[in-house]
């Protein structure tokens, strides 16, 4: 197949502005060399990359992991995000062992001629965080656990890409690829990942014509976007301000998961009074039930994580308090604790980004083990309190 069926191009014409769309695919060499034929070849003005303001800083800033505040993760609940872009990471590093070229590579090639040849750049895509915000807002709970789970499991696997993804991954989507894998209704990843990403990035594009009159731009996009991204700058729209604010809202967590543990909790403190009002034997063995299996379940889910010992006794103190209190989770203080024990070194920041490409790798590391402790710690106490409060249940309809 020729080079350029492998990197479709399409021109749109906005006014006194061309627009050329390059689709391109992440783990393609020649992707690379098509984005350096055009623009050392071409009087560009202007390149946009299909890349948002994070997404930007890790490609080119790599080593920003060895500034991340744990700490601050932990107490900000953003463990989960950053546990599912490290796994995210270790499954792209797969691609990049396999293919012998890094994910992006042809998007740090627009940058670098970019910056070398003073050409303006721009950055198009969505914010991550909010594209996976919105991906899970679109997944029921069950779908959301499962493709969390598929991700996590990814990095247990050795076997290599297969042929049907390799196919995909010349669609140009390597985040819609690498989600997809897990998932078990890609019509459900459609939207938020592509259809919404096309929309954004064509109202970006939009919106810099408008404001800065770019002549000649050239934009290097996954060629899974090209067509879209073109249809919709061809189509009417009428604001691109606000259809960026439109595409920007996070949506807002449900309700009632919020409510079922203080629900649980009023039901368990319920089962204390009622216990010690039959009589005081039979609530302390409830308080008893309550310590032994809440605690036991949350310290056994730190010492899987391979937690220090004294953060494993933590735990067990821990939990049964924290579970009466569901804003402040078990994993919050085994983290803590594990950080006071085992506080990380520069190394185990710069080495992060490859040990989590393999099992052993997330136990290894100081960093991830801590994120690891705080997962395991958190779902440990998370069956406890339902085991817990059935045993309760249990005892007092004897």
């Amino acid at each position: 197949m020729a080079q350029r069926d492998r990197e479709p191009q399409r021109e749109v014409i906005l006014g006194d502005s061309k627009v050329t769309l390059l689709g391109t695919a992440h783990v393609s060499r020649s992707s690379a060399e098509k984005v350096q034929q055009l623009l050392q070849g071409g009087d560009y003005d202007a390149v946009a990359v299909e890349l948002c303001p994070s997404r930007y800083n890790a490609l080119i800033n790599p080593d920003d992991l060895a500034k991340m505040d744990l700490l601050k993760v932990v107490k900000e609940k953003r463990v989960l995000m950053v546990m599912t872009n490290l796994a995210l990471g270790a499954y792209q590093q797969r691609l990049a062992d396999q293919f012998g070229i890094s994910p992006g590579e042809e998007q740090r090639e627009a940058i670098r001629i970019a910056q070398e040849s003073h050409r303006t750049l721009l950055l198009i895509d969505r914010e991550i965080s909010t594209t996976l915000k919105r991906v899970a807002g679109n997944l029921t709970w069950w779908k959301r656990l499962t493709l969390f789970a598929g991700i996590l499991g990814s990095i247990l696997s050795k076997e290599e890409v297969s042929e049907e993804e390799i196919e995909h991954l010349k669609e140009g989507d390597i985040l819609e690829t690498t989600f997809a894998e897990f998932a078990e209704d890609r019509q459900d990843l459609y939207i938020p990942l592509i259809d919404e990403r096309d929309q954004y990035m064509a109202a970006r594009i939009l919106q810099e014509l408008a404001s800065k009159g770019h002549e000649d731009l050239l934009v290097v996009v996954g060629a899974g976007h090209m067509n879209g991204i073109a249809n919709y700058l061809q189509s009417p729209m009428a604001s691109p301000d606000e259809r960026i604010s439109q595409l920007e809202v996070e949506p807002k967590p449900s309700r009632w998961p919020k409510l079922i543990p203080w629900m649980i909790v009023a039901l368990v403190l319920s089962g204390f009074v009622i216990g010690f009002q039959r009589s005081p034997s039979l609530g302390w063995q409830l308080v008893m039930d309550w310590v032994v299996i809440n605690g036991g379940l949350s310290a056994l889910g730190a010492l899987l994580a391979a937690a220090h010992p004294l953060t494993v006794v933590t735990a067990f103190v821990a939990a049964p308090l924290t579970s009466l209190n569901p804003a402040i989770g078990a994993g919050m203080v085994t983290a803590a604790a594990e950080l006071f024990l085992r506080k990380p070194t520069v190394a185990d920041f710069a080495r992060l980004r490859n040990d989590t490409t393999s099992f052993r790798g997330w136990w290894k590391n100081r960093v991830s083990r801590t994120l690891v402790i705080f997962f395991f710690s958190t779902l440990g106490s998370a069956i406890g309190t339902y085991v817990a409060g059935f045993r309760i249940f249990e005892r007092l309809v004897d």
